[in-house]
């Protein structure tokens, strides 16, 4: 859905200063270029830092497992108890868990931490995820451009298909009905589009 109302209203925009098909379909494929590259970048960054941060708290996690088994595996049998397990029945839990170095720090990292060593989220596969959907939706309203079309309506009519089919795909993991998904997200979008359109027309009309 980014890629499709961001670059929908890049076109629109460009579009409604009264540009040519030429420079409309150019406008359309570097904005999906840019887009993608920037979410697939930012999208990168982002996870590769929490999966950093992540490895560094399991670091400190293992050194503490090293230095300090026994107030590790209290403060193991004390998870157990906050859950309602009864302290002696926790303590030998605890203490059979941190016969296993790896499994007692794969048991502190998911207790205390939330995350598991060796099951980090891959920021290569986040990037290129962001990278295709993103394309994917910016590429929608470049299609008819690419066919030859030079008017803003068929790139308009398959953008406002696409916005409230992802609307009421959306709506399979929500509370709200499909129609109603469809058209929040194809009223969003069709907003940007058109003030992004008038913003193209004002600065076409002056000359700027």
């Amino acid at each position: 859905m980014d890629g499709l109302v961001s670059n929908f209203a890049l076109i629109a925009g460009v579009a409604g200063g009264q540009a040519s098909r030429h420079v409309v379909l150019l406008a359309g494929l570097a904005g999906l270029a840019a887009g993608a590259f920037s979410m697939a970048a930012g999208e990168y960054i982002s996870v590769a830092s929490q999966s950093e941060l992540a490895e560094a708290e399991i670091e400190v996690e293992r050194l503490e497992l090293r230095r300090h088994p026994n107030a590790e595996m209290r403060e193991l049998a004390g998870v157990f108890e906050a859950r309602g397990v009864d302290p002696d029945v926790a303590a030998e839990v605890a203490r059979q868990l941190s016969r296993d170095p790896e499994e007692a720090l794969e048991v502190h990292a998911r207790e205390e931490l939330g995350v598991a060593p060796g099951e980090l989220p891959s920021p290569y596969l986040a990037a290129g995820s962001s990278f295709l959907s993103f394309a994917v939706g910016a590429s929608l309203p470049v299609l008819p451009y690419l066919l030859g079309a030079s008017s803003l309506w068929p790139a308009a009519v398959i953008a406002a298909l696409g916005l409230f089919a992802a609307g009421a795909l959306v709506s399979r993991v929500t509370n709200r009905t499909w129609w109603f998904s469809g058209l929040r997200q194809l009223t969003l979008g069709a907003a940007a589009a058109a003030l992004t359109y008038g913003l193209g027309a004002l600065i076409g009309a002056n000359g700027l």
